[in-house]
């Protein structure tokens, strides 16, 4: 009983916040959320890399494995992404990111913190702040299906994640004011992003719902299948194989939606946008079973 008690009290305020935004969308179809991908983009996610690696008393050693987990885990699921893609004769460039950059950051992060405390909030982190650079640099270079290195000295992110780094490696301690500013900024971006999650769940539509079927599966199904994968090699247990489960069972990330809408052709947007939305309702059945899973046996 007890198990089920914690897994209600992680899952309920992560799905209670996107049904705000699910009931926000359905009052106002024409709401316009292009505030919150601007603030998330400029101060929101630099500020949750900078918060969550640093509050949850994560070591540069530690850092390093999960980011080397992380490539491991993203290469897996990319080569996952590339061989149903072609199978199903699909833009293995533009609709690759749907695949191999989950929603680690809005939705991986909360859930980690509610499992394990802010150490799995800290490990989460060190996974999601890959995803976040590659979201704001190689997603943006496949959905425009060119190399442009002003995207990523333009990447607030990519700052983040380096000055964060060096705080770590040299072992001092961000200033308090800092912190407490990159907290507010931090947790104010997870709510609004998760509301929007929400939104968007209401205003993208579902074009081709079997082929977003079949890719979906390849996210949120053979996702949590490479996390298993990944524990059993590094032999982890724990919060760190409870977080590598976790955040390898997330569905597609909205931000490929996004940067899809402004770099790609309408056929891919449509296409993007179907997966999300299926992998995402998907996920409300395959989360609460990894989460079982790892609160079971990774606790």
């Amino acid at each position: 009983m007890e198990i089920y008690l914690k897994l209600f009290e992680v899952l309920f305020p992560v799905f209670f916040i996107v049904g705000i935004g699910v009931f926000l969308g359905k009052k106002n179809p024409n709401i316009d959320t292009s505030f919150i991908t601007t603030y998330s983009g400029n101060f929101g996610t630099p500020s949750l890399v900078i918060f969550a690696l640093t509050a949850g008393s994560v070591s540069f050693e530690v850092f390093a494995n999960f980011f080397i987990y992380g490539i491991i885990l993203l290469t897996l699921f990319g080569i996952v992404g590339l061989i149903f893609l072609f199978l199903m004769k699909k833009d293995y460039l533009r609709e690759l990111p749907t695949f191999f950059l989950p929603n680690t950051g809005n939705m991986g992060i909360p859930i980690c913190l509610f499992a394990y405390g802010e150490l799995g909030m800290g490990m989460a982190a060190s996974i999601s702040s890959l995803v976040v650079f590659l979201h704001f640099t190689l997603n943006i270079f496949l959905a425009k299906r060119a190399f442009d290195f002003h995207t990523i000295i333009k990447s607030p992110a990519f700052y983040a994640i380096i000055v964060t780094v060096l705080f770590l490696y040299f072992e001092q301690p961000i200033p308090q004011f800092v912190m407490n500013t990159v907290m507010l900024l931090a947790y104010g971006m997870i709510v609004m992003i998760l509301m929007s999650l929400g939104i968007a769940l209401t205003q993208m539509k579902v074009f081709s719902f079997k082929d977003s079927i079949i890719t979906s599966i390849g996210r949120v199904v053979i996702g949590p299948i490479i996390g298993l994968m990944v524990i059993k090699i590094f032999n982890l247990s724990g919060v760190a194989a409870g977080v590598v489960l976790i955040q390898s069972s997330m569905p597609s990330a909205i931000l490929c939606y996004l940067i899809a809408s402004m770099y790609s052709p309408k056929e891919i947007v449509d296409n993007i946008s179907s997966t999300i939305v299926v992998s995402t309702l998907m996920s409300l059945i395959t989360i609460p079973i990894t989460l079982f899973f790892a609160l079971k046996y990774f606790y």
